[in-house]
């Protein structure tokens, strides 16, 4: 019996060396280990910030959604064409320099002869037509180009 005792004794010993092991490790992996060093990267030069050089016209891409047609007008900067109730003055057209990515934007002035008010006034880019757009229900406007 006696022997029987330590056998237990020692089991008992093994269960509580091993819990006391396995709570000492959970206490381990709760305390914050240090992130790893990043790896060394090569140095990338700082892109240059992009550069507009001005140009005489805009190329620009009209829409009848109504009838479904379009046309592609070229308008001098400081002039303005009609194409049915639209009334489009081109303030300014740029492009990027030919070493950087190819894009236009120009500034357009557009009033609607027939309402009120001026449906749109401001830069349109070329290669984001959606960034800034004429909002009008029978027209659409975007400008494809500078020369």
């Amino acid at each position: 019996m006696r022997a029987f005792g330590l056998v237990l004794l020692a089991v008992g010993g093994l269960a509580l060396g091993v819990a006391g092991a396995q709570a000492q490790s959970q206490d381990d992996s709760d305390t914050p280990k240090p992130a790893p060093a990043p790896a060394p990267r090569a140095e990338t030069p700082p892109t240059p910030p992009l550069s507009w050089v001005p140009k005489g016209a805009a190329v620009l891409q009209i829409l009848d959604k109504v009838n479904a047609r379009h046309n592609e007008r070229t308008v001098r900067v400081g002039e303005q064409i009609q194409t049915g109730p639209l009334r489009i003055e081109v303030q300014a057209c740029s492009v990027h320099l030919p070493s950087q990515p190819l894009d236009a934007t120009a500034f357009l002035v557009i009033t609607d002869t027939n309402n009120e008010g001026v449906p749109f006034r401001g830069w349109m880019v070329a290669s984001q037509p959606a960034l800034s757009m004429l909002q009008h229900p029978v027209y659409d406007v975007r400008v494809t180009g500078c020369r």
